[in-house]
Order: C-alpha cells, then structure tokens, then sequence
C-alpha cells in the first residue's frame, strides 16, 4: 500500500487487482526468509545477539519442501474442486457436490478420500470466504512470486548491485501499479514475459 503510485485510491495497494495477483506480494516476501544472508541479517538471539545455529537453518529449509509434492497436489485438488462446483457443476444433475469432490480426488490425490468425507462441507474459502471460483489463486501466486524471485536469483543473490537494480524493478512495477493495470501486463513489465512454473517446481524440490 505505501509504494503504491497510482492516480486514484480505488486502484492502490491490493484495491482493484484481480485475485489472480493479489497474494503476489506478500508470497514473493516470504521467499527471503530462506535466503541465508537475508535471515542472518535479524536471525540472532534476543537477548545474547548470537546468530541462528547452523544446524537450524539447515533444518528450517529441509522442512520447507517436506512433503511439497502432497501439498502441491493438494492445493490443486482444492483450486480443481472449487472450479468444477462453480464454472461446470448443474445443480439437481447426476452429481452432488460430494460426488464432484472424491472425483477431483481421485485426479490429484495419492490416497483415494474416504467414503465418508466431507471436507467439502467446511471449505469456507470457497462458499463464505470470498474465493469462490478463485482459489486457484493462491497456487497461481505462488508460481508467479516463485518466478519474481528467481529474477533474484539470476543475477545473484550475493550481487549487492545487481540485487538493487531487480529490487527497484519489483518496486516500480508490482508495488508501485497496484490494481492500475492488468496483473498479466505488470508482470511482464517486471520480467519481460509471462509467469512459468519452473521456479516454484525448483523451490519445491520437485526438479530432477
């Protein structure tokens, strides 16, 4: 909201933006908390000042891909879910809502849902939570943070310089246009073409 520079307070910050981008900034934010120079920088302890063990951060990243591949196909299974009731589902036809939800089951998960499952009664998001036919959005964000990253990484994350010069980039792009222009159009300003998963697949620990 504070490095937003656009005309009219309707579209500033998050006002306006479609909730294609709108958790953009805030996951590309997180990306830096596994940066080690990054968490060094304020990893210390409160009252001696020494610096976050070692062992701890190696931990930290270790459990941040655990189970990445479960929790990927999961949150498609919700965003497939969510689509199916609100863009293709016919109330009173062949299906309930219960039989939608074990057959996207059945298209993303390992583990096949038990017959009495009924997540779907309680998935908030989507029926009371302003997501309805958007919570796809959430994974979307992910691979579009993912990718705003790696244009960090490309030019070296240890390269004070070149780390500015992307920094002001993002500022004067994501930030800075909120929900004056197209989510899709801002992107490409920042990174001169559209979003591609292979960042989060590689943040993931997905790649080979």
């Amino acid at each position: 909201h504070m490095l937003t520079r656009v005309q009219h307070a309707s579209a500033a910050g998050i006002q306006n933006v479609e909730w294609d981008a709108v958790e953009l900034p805030s996951q590309f934010m997180e990306n830096w908390c596994y940066d080690r120079k990054t968490l060094y920088g304020f990893a210390k302890h409160y009252a001696t000042g020494d610096p976050l063990p070692v062992d701890l951060f190696t931990k930290l990243t270790a459990q941040k891909n655990f189970n990445a591949a479960m929790l990927m196909l999961t949150q498609l299974f919700y965003g497939q879910t969510d689509m199916e009731l609100h863009h293709r589902y016919t109330p009173g036809g062949g299906e309930t809502p219960i039989d939608v939800m074990h057959r996207v089951a059945g298209q993303y998960m390992v583990l096949p849902l038990l017959p009495e499952d009924r997540f779907l009664c309680s998935f908030a998001h989507i029926f009371a939570g302003g997501y309805t036919a958007g919570y796809y959005s959430y994974k979307w964000a992910e691979v579009m943070s993912a990718d705003a990253f790696a244009a960090f990484e490309e030019v070296g994350l240890d390269t004070e310089e070149s780390v500015k010069e992307v920094g002001k980039r993002f500022r004067e792009t994501v930030l800075a246009l909120g929900g004056g222009k197209h989510p899709a159009d801002v992107f490409q300003a920042f990174r001169g073409r559209d979003p591609h998963p292979d960042a989060l697949l590689r943040h993931s620990g997905l790649t080979a």
